[in-house]
């Protein structure tokens, strides 16, 4: 899996977990719900590390617990 699939899937997982929607996470953290479901659209391949830190604080979690999981452990090469 690529970091980019594994953050998705974690946000997807998070937002599950607290039940909250993706225009509700948006409103939490700052930024326009485009941002969101563009991040989650699979076409898309790059994501901004400032916006992963407003969706964790949206989900009122430090980005480094966002991180601690173990989808990031074993990720594919990134360098192609």
């Amino acid at each position: 899996m690529h970091i980019k699939d594994a953050v998705v899937k974690r946000f997807q997982a998070l937002c599950a977990a607290q039940n909250i929607r993706y225009n509700e996470l948006a409103v939490r953290s700052g930024v326009t719900p485009s941002t969101v479901y563009s991040m989650m659209d699979p076409k898309r391949k790059d994501l901004s590390i400032l916006t992963i830190k407003k969706l964790c604080d949206g989900l009122d979690i430090t980005i480094t617990s966002f991180f601690d999981d173990e989808i990031f452990l074993t990720l594919e090469q990134e360098i192609e």
